[in-house]
């Protein structure tokens, strides 16, 4: 990119501005273009923006920083006043009137104002004209719920400015910041290289996120051979993250490719483009190892309905088998109560004391009743042996 200087451009009027006069609460207005003063309100006091969403703002020359202004505008005003000279702004989810006052000084194309005015969107690099719109999804790996935090991060780069907008709270670009500042030799090569420092930050912000997740795997195995009933639940909602994931990285990988297919047209120097192809080869690493969880979660998932399965089955064979000793004793008991029940029947005939019965006075009428009893209950008892009752 080129360090030539712009002039003012005239005032824009985007989709989402309301004309005056609208039935509305008047917004905030942007703040000065280049050259121009703050537009004074009614009562002649420059109107204000809220800028507690600026992290840091600082003007570069060289490699070194020349300036710290306290506001956007101020921060206009010194990169107008220092020649080759890049100003370095950060802001954590900015308002809609410190967005429209950097398109409006800047000239930022108003499709990417409207992307980090809604968030939520995928990572993609798009040029517009001199100025390159790239959005990052930052990831973290949090240890205490053994879930990964994705952020969003937008970034805009121009042949002098460098605009960061984070939605999220990684990447720690207050570390990027220093990295750069502690090498100014790299910093002196321009917004490019902190493009390079910032994709490079997020890359390897993915590092710590791949250790984790594996982690996670590694337990995973072990509570599903363990039979754990909660670990299918866990699977679930890990591989959510990788989907997640997959669509943090992969679309890095063609969006580094782009940027590397751009070195010879726009003139990035040489070391630059060994940065930014090294941190090509980390996010393709990267790409590949998150595609590798979602197919060893895939089959982790599969090995543990087939073990569930396994476990549902052996419970209801024990069941099964289980119900078949209770018939077994069931039956035997029942055979038992029916051999006995001859004799019981037979003693409680002749034990009712009647008068009038027969066989009460014959002689062998006794032999004959304890014959009758044993020929019964030894007939019931070879009956149920040949049954298996017995």
């Amino acid at each position: 990119m080129s360090e030539r200087r712009r002039t003012p451009r005239p005032t824009k009027r985007y989709p989402w501005q309301r004309p005056a006069g609208a039935d509305a609460t008047p917004r905030p207005a942007p703040g000065p273009r280049r050259g121009e003063q703050p537009a004074a309100s009614a009562d002649g006091a420059p109107p204000e923006i809220d800028e507690r969403s600026v992290v840091d703002a600082a003007v570069y020359r060289g490699g070194r920083r020349v300036g710290t202004p306290d506001s956007l505008a101020a921060t206009y005003r010194r990169l107008r006043e220092e020649t080759g000279a890049m100003a370095w702004i950060g802001l954590y989810r900015p308002s809609e009137a410190e967005l429209l006052s950097l398109a409006e000084e800047f000239d930022l194309h108003k499709l990417a104002i409207e992307d980090a005015l809604e968030a939520h969107q995928r990572p993609k690099l798009e040029r517009y004209g001199e100025t390159l719109f790239v959005v990052l999804r930052a990831a973290r790996y949090l240890d205490a719920p053994e879930e990964v935090d994705f952020g969003e991060l937008h970034v805009f780069v121009g042949p002098d400015f460098v605009i960061t907008v984070r939605h999220g709270a990684a990447p720690d670009l207050s570390a990027v910041r220093a990295r750069m500042e502690s090498t100014p030799e790299l910093l002196a090569l321009g917004p490019e290289a902190v493009l390079y420092a910032i994709l490079d930050a997020a890359v390897d912000g993915y590092a710590p996120v791949v250790a984790g997740v594996q982690n996670d795997i590694d337990e995973i195995e072990t509570e599903v051979f363990r039979g754990d009933p909660e670990v299918s639940r866990r699977i679930y909602e890990l591989s959510r993250e990788m989907v997640e994931f997959q669509r943090a990285t992969r679309p890095l990988v063609g969006m580094l490719h782009g940027l590397m297919a751009g070195f010879d047209k726009y003139g990035t120097d040489e070391e630059l483009q060994r940065y930014l192809r090294d941190v090509a080869d980390h996010v393709t690493h990267t790409s590949e190892r998150v595609d590798g969880f979602r197919s060893a979660l895939t089959d982790i998932l599969a090995v543990n309905a087939t073990l569930v399965t396994q476990q549902q089955n052996a419970e209801m064979r024990a069941l099964a088998e289980a119900g078949f000793e209770q018939n077994e004793e069931v039956k035997k008991i029942s055979a038992w109560a029916a051999i006995l029940f001859a004799p019981t029947l037979v003693g409680t005939i002749y034990g009712m004391n009647f008068t009038h019965m027969p066989e009460l006075k014959w002689v062998w009428g006794y032999p004959f009743a304890i014959l009758l009893m044993a020929v019964v209950c030894v007939s019931l008892y070879i009956i149920f042996k040949r049954r298996d009752w017995l």
